[in-house]
């Protein structure tokens, strides 16, 4: 996900780390169903929790849920229930029925196992980009909701761009002409507009055939194409303008500093110096290949 920062980002380095101590992660107790917040981006128990490598600011959001299987509270209750109705002659109602399922819930949590997942967080100061690599919408929500919480005055839009990436990617599959610096790769999906909401997918095959062009024609929009952007970044673009699959490929490591050999290093800077890198010199170039932003209102 990308956002625009609507002002400069003037905040610093101490004072946004003081404002995420705030939320520091802790797992979840118990009868605690979920539990969000900061962790040290380089994995540290009790590090920092903002890191800087070449003016890129780098943070963490960990999500830790709790879920107890619907089979299994089902069971209980109806157990509860059978049982209730054995000794009182009488069948619970729904309103006592559903604060048995919450009671089975409550003692069955305890016991559930942990999902963690996390989702970074990319803050470009000079370029005006926030990033995240949040895999959906609800979850960069979350995240922004934490960030807004923790840094007073942040506001951000969601970069739109003047071609939509849906139509710019159906021109490029079309005209079999991929914009300046890019290529197109070997993997794509395509839907249906209409109510059949048909969908047609390529893996590993060539896209510049006159079959990808009709079903194009026939009103298929893509919603995912791989490409590669001047050789060096391979990604899968959506309509929604993320970016997904991203790999470095073996030009970009070239001549790249390894990491000392004293166990004082475990590779953080230099990975975040590449992929920071990389990545803010590609996300020019696509947002001109779809026409440039749109104007924010103001």
């Amino acid at each position: 996900m990308m956002y625009r920062m609507v002002s400069p980002w003037t905040m610093a380095v101490e004072a946004l780390e003081a404002a995420l101590e705030d939320g520091r992660f802790v797992e979840c107790g118990a009868s605690q169903e979920k539990s969000v917040g900061w962790v040290a981006p380089r994995g540290e128990a009790h590090g920092a929790l903002v890191e800087v490598v070449g003016g890129q600011w780098l943070l963490k959001l960990m999500v830790e849920v709790k879920a107890v299987p619907g089979s299994v509270v089902k069971r209980r209750v109806q157990e509860q229930v059978e049982q209730i109705t054995a000794t009182t002659g009488r069948k619970p109602g729904k309103k006592e029925t559903r604060e048995l399922r919450d009671d089975a819930r409550n003692a069955l949590l305890p016991m559930a196992f942990a999902k963690q997942g996390s989702v970074q967080v990319w803050i470009d100061p000079q370029a005006g980009l926030l990033l995240l690599d949040a895999g959906s919408q609800a979850r960069a929500d979350e995240v922004m909701t934490c960030l807004v919480k923790a840094v007073d005055g942040l506001a951000v839009q969601l970069i739109n761009t003047q071609i939509s990436p849906a139509a710019a990617m159906s021109g490029w599959l079309s005209s079999r002409e991929a914009p300046a610096g890019f290529s197109v790769d070997r993997e794509c999906e395509l839907k249906a507009a209409d109510e059949s909401k048909a969908v047609v997918r390529y893996t590993r095959h060539a896209l510049d055939t006159d079959e990808v062009s009709q079903h194009i024609a026939m009103g298929k929009v893509p919603t995912r194409l791989a490409m590669t952007w001047d050789d060096r970044v391979s990604f899968v673009l959506t309509e929604v303008l993320q970016l997904k699959k991203i790999a470095f490929l073996d030009v970009v490591f070239e001549g790249a500093p390894s990491s000392p050999g004293d166990g004082k290093d475990d590779g953080f800077d230099a990975d975040a110096a590449i992929a920071t890198g990389e990545l803010s010199k590609l996300i020019p170039d696509l947002l001109e290949a779809l026409g440039g932003e749109m104007a924010q209102p103001q």
